[in-house]
């Protein structure tokens, strides 16, 4: 079954750019769509970003990934190029773009504005704790999932605090391409002048769309108690543990092939927007 691609730059109205792939099955012009977001150090073409998009496209969605413009990846699309924008992002603006992502997409612009019937959303990592945030804010979603999913984005230590109060910057190493990787002073301000509304577990409770919460038993980047914490809070949530999984359920970058905890959580996913998008299959 075939899926065609295709790659499109968005002008949001802050005028940077959002770059991001289109994905349907050959052949259909589809009237449901899955809206996916990358995580921290994240980009639409990591690892299993292209494979999750191609299997949820041959479920009849059309499928949107998209690169947060700060993300600090370029034209080149997955190298970091751009580390003084990845240093300026925020939570906020990240949410702001991913909730302009949501009307973009409902509204069908990639179908000559004839709007979808449903629209589900996904996010992995901090992608997945902004996306919570969305849905709550977003009663119009249909469906909403997660992997490895932050339950907090307070996840910075006294000495980063303290960098960022002292110098306005503080530094880490990205290990995959070596790079040491600056965040400003912004990130952590914003988290203190809006603490309501960058309050994950706070969100989670509000969500009401159907919510899969997937999260790897192994995971050691975001262990699976932040999972079970996202779970409990909403009625509208449902768990599944990957047993043996971590983080990215073993894929790695660049993407080589499919392993069983990331054909799990892919089969889980198709699954779930599958009931709750209403596709024809």
């Amino acid at each position: 079954m075939t899926v065609e691609h295709e790659r499109i730059e968005l002008a949001p109205p802050h005028g940077d750019v959002i770059r991001a792939d289109l994905r349907w099955r050959a052949g259909d012009e589809p009237r449901t769509a899955v809206l996916v977001a990358h995580g921290f150090k994240g980009f639409k073409d990591w690892g299993f970003f292209p494979y999750l998009g191609d299997s949820l496209a041959r479920d009849g969605h059309a499928v949107v990934s998209f690169n947060f413009s700060l993300n600090g990846t370029g034209p080149e699309l997955v190298d970091f190029t751009d580390l003084e924008a990845f240093g300026r992002n925020t939570l906020s603006r990240e949410l702001e773009e991913l909730r302009w992502m949501i009307e973009w997409t409902l509204a069908g612009r990639w179908r000559g504005g004839r709007p979808v019937d449903s629209l589900g959303l996904l996010g992995h990592s901090r992608g997945g704790g902004v996306a919570i945030v969305a849905a709550a804010e977003c009663p119009e979603l249909s469906a909403l999932a997660t992997w490895s999913a932050v339950s907090s984005f307070h996840r910075w230590s006294e000495d980063q605090v303290r960098d960022w109060e002292t110098q306005g910057v503080t530094w880490i190493a990205n290990a995959r391409t070596g790079q040491r990787m600056p965040l400003y002073r912004a990130l952590w301000d914003d988290l203190r002048e809006n603490p309501r509304r960058l309050d994950v577990l706070a969100a989670a409770a509000r969500v009401r769309s159907p919510w899969l919460v997937v999260h790897g038993q192994e995971d050691l980047t975001v262990p699976v108690g932040e999972g079970e914490r996202l779970a409990d809070a909403s009625p509208a949530a449902r768990l599944r543990v990957i047993g043996g999984s971590g983080h990215t359920f073993e894929a790695t970058h660049p993407f080589s092939s499919s392993t069983p905890g990331l054909d799990e959580a892919v089969d889980a996913t198709r699954e779930h927007f599958r009931v709750n998008l209403e596709t024809d299959g």
